[in-house]
């Protein structure tokens, strides 16, 4: 609910945009340092001290929400914070679930990881939305604070994963390691270009607060509007799992990216003609598409990461995919504020087809990629 928040002190669409400016800007800075630590050390302790950031954090929050002498520099500050934690927890995050999971199940495990977060997307925006019309931003941030207590406990239910042993001592060190394999693989380059790109050009989310004021739905409204792509991306998972594994999976890849950029167009047009109803279904379509996308890519990075590289890897994947989506949302307000919001999202969509074609072109390698295995992929 701080994009809703930035909003009604401002009215500004740039504003809006900043947020992923601020977070983005921290979270590059230390992404790859990041994703070194994460091989080099225990995993699980990383976590709890980002999570432990993350609450400070969400109290500082809640401490400003109903104080009239909040600053925007105030706010961006904290925004800034949680960027540096979430650049830490990426990788080690990653790396932990991706040394858990059996390699004969990691399709599966990607959709129910998927599945999970997207349960989250869903819950957490239309919850924080119920509760911000009925008692105001306080009440949210109190909820995500235990939340985030409980998250913690669980947290501390799981077992130490300390680094992988690597065979070149050099390489364990190699603050670069990660970069470079990721560049040197044209399929791994290939997958995270195509989200990066995407999600760059066809993300919306930073500009829906401006929509949901223009139809007249509030906070609710704002909750359900960020909470439709999830609900979608959910519906998309379950019958993901219920099929075996894609057939000409490269082809799938860029036909899903494609059909989110096509349903960014639709959205571009409800939000012409103010209706809520078709903004919620074209949002719900491009969580679907956006689904199978993921899913994929998740298949093909865990399958051609060296397990001692994954936290580096990971930390490219950030800078790559959680990178492009707060790039993404300063993409959006610089958009919105020269262009006006719906062409915005009509040119965000354009780019992202664009995005398709070209690196369709650029890397053929991925566009032929046939069947990721629940076998053993290497």
């Amino acid at each position: 609910m701080v994009a809703w928040q930035v909003y009604q002190l401002t009215k500004d669409p740039l504003a809006l945009g900043l947020i992923g400016g601020v977070e983005a800007a921290v979270f590059m800075a230390f992404a790859l340092w990041a994703g070194h630590v994460a091989d080099r050390h225990e995993k699980r302790r990383i976590i709890f001290i980002t999570q432990f950031v993350l609450l400070a954090c969400t109290a500082g929050f809640w401490f400003m929400s109903d104080r009239e002498s909040v600053t925007l520099l105030a706010l961006y500050a904290l925004i800034g914070i949680t960027g540096l934690a979430r650049s830490f927890m990426w990788p080690a995050s990653f790396s932990y679930s991706e040394l858990t999971v059996p390699k004969a199940i990691y399709s599966r495990a990607a959709t129910l990881n998927t599945t999970g977060w997207e349960i989250g997307s869903i819950a957490g925006p239309a919850m924080g939305g119920l509760l911000y019309a009925w008692k105001g931003p306080a009440l949210v941030y109190a909820v995500v604070a235990v939340l985030m207590g409980a998250a913690i406990f669980f947290t501390g239910l799981l077992s130490p994963k300390p680094p992988v042993a690597h065979s070149e001592t050099h390489a364990a060190k190699d603050f670069w390691a990660g970069l470079r394999f990721v560049f040197s693989n044209k399929m791994l380059l290939g997958a995270m270009s195509l989200d990066m790109f995407a999600v760059l050009f066809g993300g919306v989310y930073a500009i829906l607060p401006i929509f949901a004021d223009a139809m007249g739905v509030g906070a609710v409204g704002l909750g359900w509007l960020r909470a439709a792509p999830s609900l979608g991306a959910v519906a998309m998972a379950i019958f993901i799992a219920s099929r075996p594994a894609f057939q000409q999976a490269g082809r799938v890849l860029f036909v899903s990216v494609a059909a989110f950029g096509v349903f960014t167009l639709g959205f571009s047009a409800a939000g012409h003609f103010n209706s809520y109803a078709w903004a919620l279904a074209f949002l719900a379509l491009s969580g679907m598409a956006d689904n199978v996308s993921v899913i994929i890519r998740s298949s093909v990075i865990q399958a051609h990461t060296p397990d001692p590289m994954r936290g580096r890897v990971a930390s490219v994947n950030g800078l790559f995919i959680g990178s492009s989506n707060v790039l993404g949302a300063l993409e959006s307000g610089i958009a919105a504020k020269l262009l006006g919001v719906v062409p915005s999202v009509v040119f965000g969509g354009l780019m992202t087809l664009a995005s398709v074609a070209f690196i369709a072109w650029k890397v053929p390698a991925l566009r032929r990629l046939n069947v990721i295995h629940k076998s053993n992929p290497e």
